[in-house]
């Protein structure tokens, strides 16, 4: 059943998909976590809704683009339920805007597997980056990819080395800029801190977090099996496996160095999670246990959501 329903590339996943978190996302604000909005907090809420529903786009549009995955939705069915299982992370504004942003630029640097307009996108990828750190400080860690990508690609070329610079410092001076107009220029300093509290809260917090601990095992489990039968393959898809399964590691670290009461970025490594785990059912070759799986990853998120609910 669901294997029938996005096996394929259809419009009907983007309406049950986008239907479903349009009144998910209400659900967890006002049901759950009973949030109150003024009018203008409800705008803002509607246009943070709007840029998680359009990233679901975002998202499709690079694996087909690349041509990472098969003819299938089992990409944005993954990130969906991810959504789900860690409900929490759409109560967080900046995670949603910084995984936006983060989106845009490794749709960037995986575009790269052409070799066409190297420095375009290499410029592109930072200055998207740059923008993302602007709701979490850092993200500025996936500058790294950027290198990383560049060290895969294009290595010999010594000004592609020097264009993340580049993106980044043209972001900062526009930015200065429009600060120094504002007479806020002490709002740079306030928000690039860097740091992160190592309370006995937040060591309990990551010692007992089963829900995490158990994604981050799944996914690995998807990616390691992925890579053994990618081994076959070209060393184009390779090479973009490589930089999305460093696009989770970069995200895990960043939600290590963030999460808080009330900031919840593990949101930004549920891409390159999707995608991991595409790959691991694609290679699946029985239909029934293919079913099985898509359908195990279907509910348990699902339940695991109603029995948070219920406990709060």
């Amino acid at each position: 059943m669901i294997s029938t329903i996005f096996g394929k590339t259809k419009p009907i996943n983007y309406i049950i998909l986008l239907g479903f978190l349009f009144f998910f996302y209400w659900t967890v604000h006002f049901l759950i976590f009973k949030r109150a909005y003024t009018p203008e907090e409800l705008l803002l809420q509607t246009v943070v809704l709007a840029v998680l529903l359009f990233s679901i786009f975002v998202v499709n549009f690079i694996v087909k683009r690349n041509q990472i995955t098969g003819t299938n939705a089992f990409t944005i069915l993954f990130y969906s339920a991810c959504l789900v299982v860690f409900s929490t992370t759409i109560t967080d504004n900046n995670a949603i805007l910084c995984n936006f942003f983060l989106l845009l630029a490794q749709r960037r640097l995986l575009s790269m597997r052409s070799l066409k307009e190297m420095k375009l996108k290499l410029l592109d990828a930072s200055l998207w980056i740059a923008v993302a750190s602007f709701f979490y400080d850092w993200a500025l860690l996936f500058i790294i990819l950027v290198f990383i990508a560049i060290y895969f690609y294009e290595p010999k070329n010594i000004r592609n080395w020097l264009v993340p610079f580049i993106g980044v410092c043209t972001v900062g001076i526009i930015v200065y800029g429009v600060l120094i107009l504002l007479d806020k220029t002490t709002m740079i300093r306030e928000h690039y801190r860097f740091s992160f509290t190592l309370t006995a809260n937040w060591i309990t917090y990551w010692a007992s977090s089963a829900k995490l601990t158990i994604y981050i095992l799944l996914t690995l489990f998807a990616g390691f099996w992925a890579f053994l039968k990618l081994g076959k393959l070209g060393t184009g898809k390779l090479i973009t496996m490589r930089l999305i399964a460093i696009s989770f590691v970069i995200g895990l670290v960043l939600t290590l160095l963030k999460t808080s009461p009330v900031s919840f970025p593990v949101l930004i490594t549920f891409f390159p999670a999707a995608i991991l785990m595409t790959k691991y059912v694609e290679v699946i070759k029985k239909v029934n246990i293919k079913e099985l799986i898509l359908i195990a990853f279907v509910t348990l998120p699902l339940i695991v959501f109603l029995t948070e609910s219920v406990v709060k």
